[in-house]
């Protein structure tokens, strides 16, 4: 059982992911990634790009769409997977520190709140567009895009299993 209570030791709400940032910060030279997205069915193409996005720095905090921001930004049908267990997953990778539900549309509030020190997206956006972009760099941040695999999305999964 230490690995699954573990497991559940990197699934915190927001408050609680503040305070855990603000030990490592205080205890090291702790450098905060962030990165967020929907994972709704973890694939190759996310896995690399997480994997990436932790070798930044020393604590990788992955924000996660709620079953109802997945509704309203991906429609109906999704997210094939809830978010206690999409968090289960992501939270179980080696190289994941926290994982932090978020309800909005978009993590602008919870970028605000956390404070990272490298906001990551993948290769899909243009770093000025990033939500989260313009207070990072003011606070002495960075963003990063890092390359998508390419041939892996899970739009074109969920097509292959439906066919």
């Amino acid at each position: 059982m230490k690995y699954i209570e573990q497991i559940a030791g990197k699934i915190l709400p927001q408050p609680d992911a503040v305070k855990q940032i603000e030990c490592w910060r205080s205890n090291s030279n702790a450098s905060i990634i962030f990165t967020n997205g929907c994972f709704d069915i973890l694939h190759r193409g996310h896995l690399e790009y997480l994997a990436k996005a932790a070798d930044l720095g020393t604590h990788l905090i992955i924000g996660l769409n709620s079953d109802a921001s997945v509704k309203r930004l991906k429609g109906p049908d999704r997210p094939v997977n809830n978010e206690q267990d999409r968090a289960f997953s992501l939270a179980c990778l080696s190289f994941s520190h926290l994982v932090v539900i978020f309800d909005e549309d978009t993590p602008a509030n919870l970028i605000e709140l956390l404070k990272p020190d490298i906001l990551v997206k993948g290769g899909d956006y243009v770093a000025e567009s990033i939500v989260g972009y313009t207070e990072t760099i003011a606070r002495g941040g960075r963003v990063e895009i890092i390359p998508l695999t390419s041939g892996y999305s899970t739009t074109s999964l969920i097509e292959k299993i439906k066919a």
